[in-house]
Parts: C-alpha cells; structure tokens; sequence
C-alpha cells in the first residue's frame, strides 16, 4: 500500500509538469543561418502599391513567428525614401522604384537591395468603360478627366516614359502623391481615367476596370527591397526579406498580378 501510494505521488507531478508544458506557446524559429529567434516589432517601410500583398505577408510571417508584430508604413516611395534618409526608425524598405532605393543606398542607410517583382501600368477606368477609352491616346480627348501620380513618385515616372514612348503629352486634372490616391480619384468618379499599376487595378476589380495598353512595356517598374543599416530589428528585418524572397512570399504576389524578375 505504502509502495502504491509512492507511485501516485511521483506519477503527479510528471502529469502537470506536463500539462504546463502543453499550455506554453510555441518559441518562434530560429531566423535562417543565425540559430536565434526572432522577436519584437518589425517595422516596414513600403511602396503603396504593396499594401495588399505586403499586408497579407506580414500576417503569414507573424503566423510563421509566434510573437512578431510587423508594422508598415505604406506611402509613395519618393517619401519614404525621403523619411528613412531623416532618421525615422525601419527596419525594412520596399520601394517600387530603383531610382528611389538609390535615394537611400547613396546615404549609406542601406547597402545590398535585391529586386523581388515588377509591375507594368495600366488605365483605370470606371466600371464598363462609360467613356471607351481603349488606348494611351483616348485619355487625352476633351471629354476625358485624367489622373497621374506626380513624377517624384514610381507610377509618375512609369506614367512620363510611357506618354514618351507613345510621342504624346498628358493633361491631367490632378497630380497625386501616391498610387492608391491617385486611383482613389477613379473610383469616386472624380476623374475618368488614371494610370496605375495592374496589381492595384486588380485589387480593386470589383470599383474600376483595367485597360492594357502597349506603351506599357517601355515603363515597367523593378521593386528592390532591403534590409536598413540602422535597423532597430536588424534579426527581424532580415527574415522578413528572406520571408518576402521565399517561394510562399513570392506565390501572394504572383498572386496579385506583379511579375517576377
């Protein structure tokens, strides 16, 4: 009796040992190539275009590590680049355009930026295309209210190669400071037409429609993204490059219509 008694009071403490241990949450993985976990805040600075796709990656990366928080700020990269070069604390950029990581690059604040997709403009337009644009041309007609982002920002700059490519001058109605503004201006009936990107045509498909136009081509934007020198998650940031270069980050942005390098 007293040897069964003994048993029990041993087997006790082992069963909640154990069931204390089934209660913790799961430690985040080590990043790749350090043997450390990553923790904290990751702070992401990104083109305004990303916002859909970066959203959802920060929400399958912070799955992937267990008490990560990934922060973005989303803007024109002009901006951002602008920013980062002032001090404020990132960990990563993304910018949809080389020009504007340059920015960044030629300060020292970050070194070693790889390209991970490219996008290609297209012409929003109000949902059936009331007013038949179906060409670079047909934007320019009298009737037609058109909106360009500015030229210090990626879609601007895309938009002027583009206009150049076809010999033709633009007159919009409105310069916008980023991307999703600018398409903003079309679904509120404000204008009639605006260059942006396909991806974020697509992820408004159910406000605008998109009309492909071959002049296109001579404008496609690469988008580099980098980890910064000054960092304050310098661990974190890493991973979330390498989570963004990854088959699984790569497959949301095919996904949404940006091309792969």
């Amino acid at each position: 009796m007293i040897v069964k008694k003994l048993a029990t009071a041993l087997v006790a403490p082992i069963l909640l040992a154990g069931c204390a241990n089934s209660a913790q949450p799961a430690a985040a993985p080590p990043a790749p190539g350090t043997g450390q976990s990553i923790t904290g805040q990751v702070t992401v600075f990104a083109a305004a275009s990303l916002t859909e796709t970066f959203t959802q990656i920060g929400r399958d990366f912070e799955a992937a590590n267990p008490g990560v928080k990934v922060k973005f700020n989303f803007g024109g990269s002009s901006a951002l680049a602008q920013q980062i070069n002032q001090g404020a604390p990132a960990d990563v950029f993304a910018s949809a355009s080389p020009a504007n990581m340059k920015q960044v690059t030629d300060t020292g604040a970050a070194a070693g930026a790889a390209t991970f997709v490219r996008n290609k403009l297209q012409i929003a337009v109000s949902k059936g295309n009331p007013l038949k644009i179906m060409s670079l041309a047909d934007v320019l007609k009298p009737e037609v209210k058109l909106a360009l982002c500015a030229e210090q920002v990626p879609c601007g700059a895309a938009a002027k190669k583009a206009f150049e490519a076809a010999k033709l001058t633009p007159k919009p109605v409105t310069l916008e400071q980023d991307v999703k503004a600018t398409l903003t201006k079309v679904k509120l009936g404000e204008v009639d037409a605006a260059l942006v990107y396909k991806t974020d045509v697509s992820a408004s498909a159910k406000d605008v429609d998109g009309v492909d136009f071959p002049e296109a081509a001579q404008a496609i934007n690469d988008y580099p993204i980098v980890t910064l020198a000054k960092a304050p998650n310098t661990l974190g940031g890493k991973a979330f490059v390498d989570y963004v270069l990854s088959t699984k980050g790569r497959d949301v942005l095919t996904k949404a219509r940006f091309e792969t390098p």
